[in-house]
């Protein structure tokens, strides 16, 4: 009998029975290749990589299990701990991905200073060897008897170590660099990265072992085979950040145990990552004074409210087509609220250039942040600062009205607590948080209201 060779894409791991130019699942083109399947060794379907290390597990009722919450640990850092959902769970795997050089690895070496005080932590790296990583280590002041490390790229050989050492915490980097002999493929590639993953996420489970894989972004954006990954693992996050700048974030896109609408914060330093607990003071602590184009918005990030600041600029276009660009803000957002300000605001901002900056490598994605892009860009064409302790909380309809958003008393106490006077706020909630608050809350009921009393009732 003929052996079927199946085609697999190279971006998301979707299987095809035939060659095509387009990959049906991510739409990416000349990224099917043929692979022939190979035929496994083992007595069992996705037991081979393990050999027998792992015993066969029996049912049991649901009601005879325990729910203790101690299977959940800290891993040292708070701000990881925020997104994880409290803290790493016994028996998860946990995939960090990131384009390279970001500080995923940095990270992970960073956790086991306070991992090492209550168990025991295995590191393997493919990428480099015991010496680099103990170099690595003692510049982050990582030290101790408790951390194990192996430049190990065989998938056989670090199942045999795990079998030795029996660690509680199991760090593998990266997982590109991972191969599975009996898989007849190069390392890095769909199936090895599905072998490889199928066969950590049977060791965690099988064991109780917590497993940390980090995952290269290609140059995408994407984590070589997504889709096999991100259904296999119990959380994945990505680690963002741009290489000139010194702050990095850390969100969560899928998580099991807990919300994924959490961002961790961090800074880059020369003895490693720093967590930035407030991050809102930090991303404004170098806003400038009394410049056009600039306005404070407030976003919830999970529960934790954080103050961003737009920036925008308009200049007349002598070119017939305006320009439109947006960076951490959506671009057809942008383009939404220009054409609303310019029909109900009165400013003829679509015979200018237009462009739309946040600051610090956010991406606010969230509605109420449109009332205090609206301003930015008025301040900006009307060149006339917006006051120093202002900001705007709002969602801006097409009818150029102004519509609550969620959470809003987070949002304000969090404005109070940094020194903020004056709010601009819905109209319609303004009634309801007068009496909590020290700070003026100004009560808009659409864009018109807002530009009369930013710019013509200042002081």
């Amino acid at each position: 009998m003929k052996q079927r060779t199946p085609f697999y894409c190279t971006e998301c791991g979707n299987e095809l029975a035939k060659w095509a130019g387009k990959c049906p699942a991510c739409g990416a083109w000349n990224t099917i290749v043929e692979q022939p399947e190979t035929k496994s060794s083992g007595k069992g379907k996705g037991k081979s990589a393990l050999g027998n290390q792992m015993t066969r597990r029996r049912a049991c009722p649901v009601t005879d299990l325990e729910s203790s919450e101690e299977i959940r640990f800290s891993t040292g850092m708070g701000e990881l701990d925020r997104v994880l959902g409290g803290g790493a769970v016994k028996g998860s795997l946990v995939l960090v991905g990131g384009a390279p050089g970001i500080g995923k690895s940095t990270l992970m070496l960073q956790i086991c200073s306070k991992l090492c005080e209550f168990s025991k932590v295995l590191y393997v790296s493919g990428e480099e060897s015991e010496h680099q990583l103990k170099l690595r280590a003692k510049r982050l002041r990582v030290e101790s008897g408790q951390l194990y490390v192996i430049s190990e790229t065989s998938l056989s050989d670090i199942l045999e170590t795990v079998a030795e050492e029996k660690p509680d915490v199991l760090i593998v980097d990266s997982i590109q660099t991972l191969y599975n002999d009996e898989l007849d493929s190069t390392a890095g590639s769909v199936t090895q990265v599905k072998g490889c993953t199928l066969s950590l996420m049977q060791l965690a489970k099988g064991q109780n072992i917590t497993v940390f894989v980090i995952g290269h972004v290609n140059k995408e954006g994407s984590i070589a085979g997504p889709k096999v990954l991100e259904h296999m693992v119990d959380c994945v996050l990505y680690f963002e950040g741009d290489h000139h700048s010194s702050n990095r974030i850390l969100r969560a896109a899928k998580n099991r145990f807990g919300a994924t609408n959490e961002i961790g914060v961090f800074e880059m330093e020369n003895e490693g990552l720093r967590e930035i607990p407030n991050p809102s003071e930090v991303l404004l602590s170098e806003r400038p004074e009394d410049a056009p184009g600039t306005c404070v918005a407030c976003v919830m990030e999970g529960v934790r409210p954080v103050l961003a600041e737009i920036q925008a600029l308009v200049v007349p276009n002598g070119y017939g087509s305006p320009r439109r660009t947006s960076n951490g803000f959506d671009y057809n957002r942008a383009a939404m609220l220009l054409a609303v300000l310019e029909k109900r605001g009165g400013l003829k901002v679509s015979v200018c250039d237009a462009y739309l900056n946040i600051i610090g490598g956010l991406y606010l994605d969230e509605p109420s942040a449109d009332l205090a892009a609206m301003v930015a860009i008025a301040s900006s064409y009307l060149d006339k600062p917006v006051p120093q302790d202002l900001l705007a909380i709002g969602e801006v309809g097409l009818t150029g009205e102004l519509r609550s958003v969620s959470q809003m008393e987070q949002r304000i106490s969090e404005a109070q607590r940094l020194g903020f006077k004056k709010c601009l706020i819905p109209a319609r909630r303004a009634e309801q948080l007068r009496s909590h608050y020290a700070l003026e809350l100004i009560p808009v009921r659409n864009i018109g209201d807002a530009l009369r009393a930013v710019f013509h009732q200042r002081g």
